[in-house]
């Protein structure tokens, strides 16, 4: 797969002087984070939070090169912004002093709380993103140093997020704040550990960035570095069956006929590599382990062109004006359609021209719902009026009589396009149950030389983790590349 897990990999791997081919069964690269384009708009499908920009740097920097050199990045300032309802809306600046100045003017107090708050929101920002991200998490030996254990006590990892906010601050509003970032890990603040606030620590001190020319730029910079390596990417090709012998893979079978293989890394849907395209006895997991996993939820996105400029939106916007906890049980407790919806809006034309005519807008709408639900145009429509109606009320605007282009995207399609397991956006959710060792294994247990990386494996969802997901894996094949061919030396 050609996602940011599978270019990452392939690059560093070939890095190395290995032959490497990436099969990708769609015509575009950049897996969830495709692009198209309709009507003078430019969308990104997938991914549009740029945060933690060290992490990008780190795969740029491995080759000798910048983020700068491919694409531009702009701080958005806000970073973005909460509506509550009645057309009451906090936006979140992007400066230190003045974020401080928001906290205090809505809770007195919190100013020095959220000080105390990314302070050690650095603290954890260092220990999981710089250390504990980057194991393979085949043993828990490898968390066994001093320094790590003692950095997990100190990171909260077994207390809830959601007990962790709350003994910083009580204004629903800052809590709502705090607690966003983790829509992003698939799971409730309360099943979430404490240790995620280093996400609030990239959010609200990192900042919230933005390659212009969209999220697809980052594919198209990962591709360069891979393809310079030497790397051969080819698209619309589908892979079949892995083929094995004894305790070796020997090849992949596709749609193009079998190609020989020393070792494969499979970057795509964990569960339908492993149901669909290895047999039976070389599978990691059963069906049984897939259906007790808690996945992260699927999503329910809007791609829409919008005919003028729209008041109120900026760039990334969230709708907290109905109860969170009633929309999370939804998803997680009791698995339905939601009655009330939370939903964000990204609004990349605020900061890019390039993604949408003069004078009009670019949206992006997703509403996050449990996976495996009945998906169909009937549902997907009602659900339009539904973020249209509340989309117009708070931002006090018409806008459903000036969309000129709609395209939606839910369940079934990422079924289609991905082979996403019941749907999902997002992968496993990040408990603690499945943190870490508890992940399905980035190595299989039965082939020497397969290797897994992406969302469902280790280190978990979200773009920087897929970076590192691919470096990961590339490390574990080129460990047993190195084996082989010292093997074949000797």
């Amino acid at each position: 797969g050609s996602g940011f897990s599978g270019l990452a990999a392939s690059a560093y791997m070939a890095r190395e002087g290995h032959t490497v081919r990436v099969i990708e069964k769609n015509e575009q690269t950049g897996g969830r984070a495709r692009c198209f384009e309709s009507n003078g708009f430019l969308f990104d499908m997938g991914p549009s939070w740029y945060w933690m920009p060290d992490a990008f740097e780190h795969f740029f920097n491995a080759f000798g090169k910048s983020a700068s050199d491919f694409y531009t990045l702009k701080k958005l300032d806000p970073g973005f912004q909460l509506f509550f309802g009645n057309r009451e809306i906090i936006p979140v600046p992007s400066d230190r002093d003045a974020l401080r100045n928001l906290f205090e003017s809505i809770e007195k107090g919190s100013g020095a709380k959220l000080d105390a708050f990314l302070k050690e929101g650095k603290f954890k920002y260092e220990v999981g993103m710089q250390r504990l991200a980057h194991k393979p998490a085949l043993s828990w030996l490898e968390f066994a140093s001093y320094e790590v254990v003692s950095g997990a006590m100190r990171s909260h990892t077994f207390r809830s997020m959601k007990s962790y906010v709350r003994r910083f601050f009580r204004d629903p509003r800052l809590i709502a704040i705090m607690e966003f970032p983790v829509l992003f890990l698939g799971a409730k603040p309360s099943n979430i550990p404490a240790l995620y606030s280093l996400m609030n620590y990239a959010a609200l001190e990192l900042g919230t960035f933005y390659p212009m020319g969209g999220m697809f730029k980052i594919v198209e910079a990962m591709q360069q570095v891979a393809v310079a390596e030497g790397v051969r990417i080819e698209t619309g090709h589908t892979a079949r069956l892995i083929e094995a012998s004894g305790r070796t893979v020997t090849g992949l079978r596709t749609d193009r006929g079998t190609m020989p293989c020393d070792a494969l890394v499979a970057s795509g849907d964990y569960h339908h590599i492993e149901q669909t395209l290895l047999d039976k006895e070389y599978r990691n997991y059963n069906e049984t382990y897939w259906n007790k996993r808690v996945m992260a939820p699927s999503s329910l996105i809007f791609y829409l062109g919008v005919s003028k400029k729209i008041k109120k939106l900026i760039h990334h916007n969230l709708f907290f004006d109905r109860n969170f906890d009633a929309h999370a049980s939804e998803i997680y407790d009791h698995p339905a359609w939601p009655r009330d919806p939370l939903f964000y809006v990204c609004c990349p034309s605020k900061t890019d021209p390039f993604v949408a005519p003069e004078g009009m807008e670019n949206l992006f709408i997703l509403i996050p719902i449990a996976p495996g639900l009945e998906d169909t145009t009937e549902i997907r429509n009602r659900y339009f009026e539904v973020v249209m109606s509340r989309l117009e009320t708070e931002c006090g605007d018409s806008i459903r009589e000036h969309v000129i282009f709609n395209r939606s995207y839910c369940i079934k399609d990422f079924v289609n396009d991905y082979n996403a397991y019941k749907g999902n956006a997002y992968g496993l959710a990040n408990t603690l149950s499945q943190t870490a060792v508890f992940k399905p294994s980035i190595r299989n247990k039965h082939l020497k030389n397969l290797f897994y990386a992406g969302q469902l494996t280790v280190p978990g969802p979200g773009v920087p983790p897929a970076l590192i997901s691919g470096k990961i894996a590339a490390q574990q094949t080129l460990n047993y590349l190195n084996t082989i061919l010292h093997e074949t030396v000797v």
